[in-house]
Order: C-alpha cells, then structure tokens, then sequence
C-alpha cells in the first residue's frame, strides 16, 4: 500500500490507459484511417482487405473496452448512437452531423468531466454516510482524524513508531466489497511507515506487533489527490503486524 508501490503504478498507468478520454482518440483513429461507408459483411479478398479488417477489429475491440470507462455507457444495451455518428462521419456527409468535429469533441470532454465529478462526489458522500454510521457499532474505535478500527486480535509486542519500517499482511477493500490489494497468498509487505498512505502511518503505530485490526480508512487520509483511481474512496483494509524490521 506504498503510494509509489507497484501495484500502485500499475493500476494508475491501468488508469490512464483505460481513460475515457482515449475514447476520443479511438474514433479519431477510425474515422480518419478507414473508407466512406460500413460494410460488416466485407470480403478480405486480399492481405490489405485483411490488414484492413484485422485494424478494424482491434481498433473495435479497444473502443468498446474504453466505453466501459464512459459514465452511463456500462448501462446501455446499444450503441446506436455511437453507431449513427460513426456512419456519418465515416461517409463523409458533414452536412448531415448534429455536430461538428470540435463541438463534438468539446462536448464528450465536459460531459466525461462533469459526470467524473458526479461520481467522486458520490462517492465522498457514500464514505461519509457509512463512517457515521459505522462509528456507533460496537468495538469501533474512532480517532481525532476520524480514521475508525476494530481490534480483531490484540498483540503483545512493541508498537512502531512513525520512523520505523514494518512487516505486515493486509487485505483492501472498497464498500461494495471488491478487493483492489492484497498481499495474503504471497510474501507479507515491508515498508517505511512514513512513505504509506496516512491512514495507514497513523494505525499501524497504534498496533503492537502480532495484532490484527480491520480499519476504515476515510478519503482524506487514503490517495488523496484526483489522479488516482481510489481517489474520494473510502477504504477498508484487514491489517495484521508481523514485525518491526530491525
């Protein structure tokens, strides 16, 4: 759960790759590399008819896969629309467009932005609703931060201090209950308490060695900045201190 972890990097690139904004680039690229008209039933009677095809597959493929990241297009059952400005654009046909190449683009960005923003505010809203109230149950422990934990199993053993590098086990969680880290099934993690996300600074020195806590982990004190894809999430994680590295 370091902030310049691998697992971190790679799901931020994952990200990145994934945007919807790579959306715009998919179209640009087919609109501008294939011929007027839409023919699903093409005959590949030659090796650039099939490098054709082969290109409009994988192009295909992407798109759909980045729509998976647009706002309100996980629920559609067709892509009608898409398919309607693909065809028009594709022909040629200018004057028959709802919308030029700019406005499009201009619009599919502030839509992209506005509905990102709806959902990060969403979900700050849906983190708070379940700390407060999580925060009355028993056994849970809120501190001044407003970090919240359960103590599953007490250790005996020292407790780090912020300095100090740890040896621990963890399993993260998101409220729906998706996994998104885990280090159980391979070697525990190591790591500087001071290059952890905050949350994880501030409970892991309240953990004598050979404890076992489940934490709730509040937006602010997790990956707050909006480059990340847990970015206004609230956190969960299962944490067991193995050790204090020497």
């Amino acid at each position: 759960m370091r902030l310049k972890s691998k697992y971190v990097t790679k799901q931020y690139e994952k990200m990145k790759k994934n945007s919807v904004f790579m959306v715009i680039a998919a179209i640009g690229m087919i609109v501008t590399s294939c011929g007027s008209g839409i023919n699903t039933n093409a005959k590949l009677s030659s090796d650039v008819d099939s490098a054709l095809y082969a290109y409009g597959v994988a192009s295909g493929a992407g798109l759909r896969e980045g729509l998976k990241t647009l706002p309100g297009a996980e629920d559609k059952e067709t892509f009608d629309a898409l398919i309607a400005g693909f065809a028009v654009a594709l022909n040629g046909k200018t004057s028959d467009l709802k919308m030029t190449p700019e406005e499009a683009q201009e619009y599919f960005q502030n839509y992209a932005m506005t509905a990102q923003t709806k959902q990060l505010e969403a979900a700050k809203a849906e983190g708070e609703a379940f700390l407060a109230s999580n925060r009355g149950k028993a056994g849970v422990i809120t501190t001044e931060s407003g970090l919240q934990y359960k103590v599953i199993t007490e250790g005996t053993g020292k407790k780090p201090a912020a300095e100090n590098t740890v040896i621990a086990h963890y399993t993260g969680k998101l409220l729906d209950d998706t996994v998104f880290d885990s280090s159980i099934g391979g070697e525990p993690a190591e790591f500087p308490l001071l290059s952890v996300i905050q949350g994880w600074t501030e409970v892991l020195q309240l953990m004598p060695v050979g404890s076992k806590y489940e934490v709730w982990i509040p937006s602010e004190l997790a990956y707050n900045y909006p480059q990340h894809q847990l970015y206004n999430k609230l956190l969960i994680f299962e944490i067991e201190l193995l050790g204090i590295k020497e």
